[in-house]
């Protein structure tokens, strides 16, 4: 989810929000060593907020806490809104999850978390490149990332229709084995050749279904396209960098892609993807493991030949859009350094294990040590449909924005440039030239602000 959100919204939906945040409250009983209260995203998989909850529970028996979670829903920025309300007041809970560029607002009232990552990159080694960007801070870690919520948006194609009408066996291109990988055939799978049987698709009455609106799903995608093709829109010292060739062909290409789309995908929001594929007429879109978790209630016959895969590859490499969440500690509270050793606790390689099996597979950490984790290799139907899920062979992450500075850059995301800028071309039918400049002002702005 995006958020445009002012200083003066924030001011006037503060106190609503401090109000209806909990959607459900656990708490613990008292004990003599503290407490710490935690202000958690609330989960859309059912099931899900309990492992974090027994995950606590065990950690607060040890260590004789009192510890209470508040469960705040993302809808209506609610979480956001619960965030900000706090750091204004200087008061509320200890902990407190944070979505995309939160980090970055509200770094002035966070704890530097630097002894806590370092011990885990120490232990678990690199941490995803889009983590840092969004989390270390001019190189102080301001959060942490959790594996709960935080999600990567592959491929999810539908078996049975690739191989009758595009000829493609995305099961052999992307087996559930990492090691049975075969680079000749990872290789193939290119931006021309999604193209080519996204057209064979379209005519067999399948489309694929990528939405291009202002929200998430399409700023993502289109973000980890941009960077395959190899577009910068704004580099890490403030030069405009969107006026170049990659741009042009990127947007060429896009004009060919979004022929063969469904008209609506200009009107999706961020589950408009997950009906189409559910619905039984997509035959891809682009999102995490939520529309086949779905479609296993709701149309069992699109869940079995569901199968998750890496991204095409553009000339730049293959990148995957990630949006990470964060924990986050305000300076404010009272009890820092158990609030650290609970942070550590859940984020060792055994809780986060427990993490992605109650959320069947959704939830992605951010160390690639981890992704070698059962639940991906055993979830069905069928057996391994989410093992490539996690970034795997030669994917890297990618974020929308990036490498402009972050505040640069969380406007750039904010505000949608790329997915405008692409819709103006493609459904719009502006010259070319035309939608440049116009995404040369809009960067001009954002540098200014």
């Amino acid at each position: 989810m995006r958020s445009g959100m002012s200083r003066r919204t924030v001011l006037k939906t503060a106190a609503l929000a401090s109000t209806t945040m909990i959607t459900a409250p656990y708490v613990r009983g008292a004990y003599a060593a503290g407490s710490l209260a935690l202000g958690c995203w609330d989960h859309w998989v059912p099931g899900a907020n309990k492992a974090l909850i027994k995950l606590c529970n065990e950690w607060g028996e040890k260590n004789k806490v009192d510890v209470k979670i508040d469960f705040i829903t993302s809808q209506g920025e609610r979480d956001k809104l619960t965030a900000a309300a706090e750091a204004q007041a200087g008061t509320g809970h200890d902990i407190m999850s944070h979505r995309d560029w939160n980090i970055k607002i509200h770094q002035n009232v966070l704890e530097p978390l630097d002894d806590v990552v370092n011990a885990l990159i120490k232990k678990y080694g690199p941490i995803s490149p889009v983590a840092e960007y969004l989390a270390r801070i001019k190189g102080t870690w301001r959060g942490i990332p959790t594996t709960v919520g935080s999600q990567v948006k592959p491929c999810c194609s539908r078996l049975d229709l690739y191989k009758e009408h595009a000829g493609l066996d995305l099961r052999d291109m992307f087996p559930a084995d990492e090691s049975k990988y075969d680079r000749a055939k990872t290789d193939m799978w290119t931006w021309d050749v999604y193209l080519e049987s996204a057209q064979k698709l379209y005519k067999a009455g399948f489309p694929v279904g990528l939405p291009m609106g202002q929200t998430s799903d399409a700023i993502d995608w289109v973000g980890a396209l941009s960077n395959s093709f190899g577009v910068v829109f704004v580099d890490a010292k403030d030069n405009i960098k969107i006026n170049s060739d990659e741009t042009r062909q990127m947007l060429e290409y896009l004009k060919k892609l979004m022929a063969v789309n469904p008209p609506e995908v200009y009107a999706w929001d961020d589950a408009g993807n997950n009906r189409w594929l559910i619905s039984g007429k997509g035959s891809s879109i682009m999102n995490p493991p939520s529309a086949w978790a779905v479609a296993k209630r709701d149309n069992p016959k699109v869940a079995e030949n569901c199968w998750t895969h890496g991204m095409p590859k553009g000339p730049k490499g293959r990148f995957v859009g990630q949006l990470p969440q964060f924990y986050g500690l305000w300076k404010f509270s009272k009890n820092k350094a158990a609030a650290k050793d609970l942070l550590t606790y859940i984020s060792q390689k055994e809780s986060v294990a427990q993490l992605v099996e109650a959320s069947v597979g959704y939830d992605l950490p951010s160390f690639k040590t981890m992704y070698d984790l059962d639940t991906w290799k055993t979830v069905e139907p069928p057996v391994g449909t989410v093992y490539s899920y996690p970034p795997r062979g030669d994917e890297q992450t990618s974020i929308a924005g990036a490498p402009a500075r972050s505040e640069v850059g969380a406007q750039i995301y904010n505000q949608a440039i790329n997915t405008v800028m692409v819709a103006k071309f493609t459904q719009g039918n502006e010259k070319l030239d035309d939608v440049i400049k116009w995404a040369e002002k809009e960067l001009e702005g954002t540098l200014r602000a």
